[in-house]
């Protein structure tokens, strides 16, 4: 792990601090993370009974040691059920996050807008019947605001929006409706400056990122997200390890049926496996496969274990459909002891893309 940061606002401490056997667990700014990450609750896309499964799958993994719980108002089209876990509340880190928006709420400009700047996360708070999250995420920068590159941007005004944000994420901190607020899908550039906003103006900073990080995906996590932990103490909390299942290696002989790449408003998933630059991912999957069957462990094991093995990232986000693949996917905590130096040399042979940083963190 980074050393712990100073930064950030005043600490709270879950109270559960032990899990399953072989369970680990990270500890950044005072909240205690289960490490082998979280089920990211209301991801499931679809089914007949969706309550009962999310019920059923929060218990699991709570069961199993995690004790994370990720929501959105997206997730499961903004019906996403308070479940009874949430009863242990202090046991439980609970996150969310808002931008989308609907007639529920969630809209990052409800948060932002007067006179009702909570208006998004009390939206969160009502459907989950919580008094709190323990960190609430601004997903995704505003899209109307003008970025550096377009003729026609404004620095200024791109600056007044991060502005905006940062006093409302610190206004429903001070109100009790969350303990830390983060970014999702923000540049790193953009960060920097709700930083800088929140040291000028006295007002509390953004404690981690949320980005993408898969054997395919790794610049913003390996490289960008290190350099800011040791600049200004800003975390990574990682998602999509499978990177929508095509690191699963399911899709290594084209689109199985019922899959996501197969459901309606996923043809840019569907696209993206069957470009050439899919088709030689599938090929390096291949070859990956048959490291995971020299360590007795399946394609999605090994890969949430390469995730989980980077010592930079506080959280490994999960998502399952069913108890199955929870399990299997809990069980890579059981591979990172056999990722040696060898292996994880081996693994990066095979996928060519390594991340170069001019700075070296552990000197």
């Amino acid at each position: 792990m980074y050393p712990e940061s100073t930064t950030g606002s005043p600490a709270r401490l879950s109270q559960r601090q032990t899990g399953s056997p072989g369970m680990l667990y990270s500890t950044r700014y005072g909240i205690f993370v289960s490490k082998p990450g979280k089920l990211k609750a209301g991801a499931w896309v679809g089914g007949p009974h969706p309550r009962r499964m999310a019920e059923q799958l929060m218990t699991l993994a709570y069961d199993n040691g995690i004790n994370l719980f990720d929501t959105a108002e997206v997730y499961a089209a903004g019906k996403y059920p308070p479940s009874l876990l949430f009863r242990r509340r202090s046991s439980l880190v609970i996150t969310t996050k808002i931008f989308w928006g609907g007639k529920n709420g969630d809209v990052l400009a409800a948060v932002t807008a007067p006179p009702c700047p909570s208006a998004g996360l009390k939206a969160s708070l009502e459907r989950l019947q919580l008094e709190y999250v323990d960190v609430v995420f601004a997903n995704r920068p505003d899209p109307n605001t003008p970025m550096e590159g377009d003729p026609f941007s404004s620095s200024k005004s791109r600056t007044f929006i991060i502005e905006e944000t940062v006093r409302a994420m610190t206004h429903v901190i001070n109100q009790g409706m969350a303990m830390y607020w983060g970014t999702s899908r923000w540049s790193s550039m953009e960060i920097m400056e709700a930083y800088s906003v929140a040291r000028q103006f006295n007002l509390i900073p953004p404690i981690c990122e949320q980005a993408e990080y898969h054997m395919f995906q790794r610049e913003k996590v390996e490289v960008q997200l290190p350099e800011l932990f040791h600049k200004i103490g800003v975390g990574a909390m990682t998602w999509s390890p499978l990177a929508c299942g095509i690191v699963s290696g399911k899709y290594d002989s084209g689109i199985p049926p019922y899959s996501r790449a197969s459901l309606k408003g996923y043809q840019w998933l569907k696209d993206k496996i069957l470009s050439e630059e899919g088709r030689r991912q599938q090929a390096k999957l291949k070859e990956l496969q048959a490291i995971a069957e020299r360590l007795g462990c399946t394609l999605p094991q090994l890969a949430i274990a390469w995730c989980l093995r980077n010592e930079g990232v506080s959280s490994v986000l999960l998502g399952a459909s069913n108890a199955d693949q929870l399990m299997e996917n809990v069980g890579a905590i059981q591979v990172l002891p056999k990722l040696s130096s060898s292996i994880i040399h081996e693994i990066d042979s095979i996928l060519g893309n390594k991340p170069y940083s001019k700075k070296d963190y552990r000197s």
